[in-house]
């Protein structure tokens, strides 16, 4: 049977769970904060689950989201906060990979703040430099468009780690990015930067198998990890949004998640895991499903 990366699933969802705190604009930049141990505390949760790599808590770590509250200057210690307590975890564990998580610049799921490439190139490039030393490879995150695509891709190019690029489609269209775009016209990008793998991320379940149906084309290894968000609500779509906009699915066990993402490995996907509300639980119910199955999780 084939060999599958399980990644972790929620982290910024699961640390303002944990917290308890009201939902800032700051997200889980707000957690880490007021409760740098609980990122490692995450962190290791997945492993335990059964994941082999930890995503760190740098998604909306940008200079361009702290300086609404006055702490861009913050951004560097931040990073190396959460650089730390994913090494802490993975030390305990004994074993796993590490992926830098860079998210999009200025909002997520907002392909209308398309930041010019060459300017995104600039910022994700200081990003790429403070974490390079300490992680095994870059995971680009929640990519809405060919626009945030290039510039993101772009701000990678002097690394030597592995990238991968994770995709948002359309919830209720597969086959686009929440852009419009068509997911096909992504493969231009792909063939200028060669990204190591190309993954579908942030997005409903059940849009997924169309999309891998054409990440299959591309030639590289695939997967995808998804939400259980009922949907992307307008609330969230406007400027510094707090998380309380999304919903949670109650139609999305460990069981029915786990159901969703073995689908996907038969269509080939190869990494798979889980993104906003998706848990440990969910992680710890794929890797016996997987183990079930034959696959070895690597």
């Amino acid at each position: 049977m084939a060999q599958i990366t399980l990644l972790d699933g929620s982290i910024g969802q699961e640390l303002v769970k944990r917290s308890g705190d009201r939902a800032t604009p700051l997200w889980s930049t707000r957690v880490m904060i007021d409760y740098p141990d609980l990122v490692g505390q995450v962190h290791q949760s997945y492993f335990d689950a059964g994941a082999t790599v930890a995503t760190t808590n740098t998604y909306a770590v940008h200079r361009s989201r702290l300086n609404r509250v006055g702490m861009d200057s913050q951004m560097p210690a931040l990073i190396a906060t959460a650089l730390e307590q994913a090494e802490a975890a993975r030390a305990q564990s004994k074993e796993g990979r590490i992926a830098g998580a860079l998210g999009p610049l200025l909002a997520s799921y907002r392909p209308d703040l398309n930041p010019d490439p060459v300017d995104a190139a600039e910022k994700f490039g200081e990003l790429v430099g403070l974490m390079q030393d300490h992680v095994d490879l870059f995971l680009i995150e929640t990519v809405s468009s060919l626009q945030e695509a290039e510039g993101a891709l772009l701000g990678c190019k002097e690394t030597t780690k592995p990238v991968w690029l994770a995709l948002s489609v359309m919830d209720d269209d597969g086959t686009r990015l929440r852009s419009g775009e068509a997911l096909a016209d992504i493969a231009p990008v792909l063939d200028r930067f060669a990204p190591q793998a190309v993954l579908i991320n942030c997005s409903r379940p059940e849009a997924i198998p169309a999309a891998l149906d054409i990440l299959k084309g591309f030639g590289r290894p695939f997967g995808a990890y998804a939400n259980g968000f009922t949907r992307i609500s307008e609330g969230f779509l406007k400027d510094a949004p707090t998380v309380d906009a999304l919903e949670q699915r109650q139609d999305l066990g460990p069981e029915a998640y786990a159901a969703h993402a073995m689908q996907w490995v038969a269509q080939g996907a190869s990494i798979v895991g889980g993104c906003c509300e998706v848990g440990p639980e969910h992680i710890a119910e794929l890797a016996s499903q997987l183990k079930t199955a034959g696959h070895e999780i690597v």
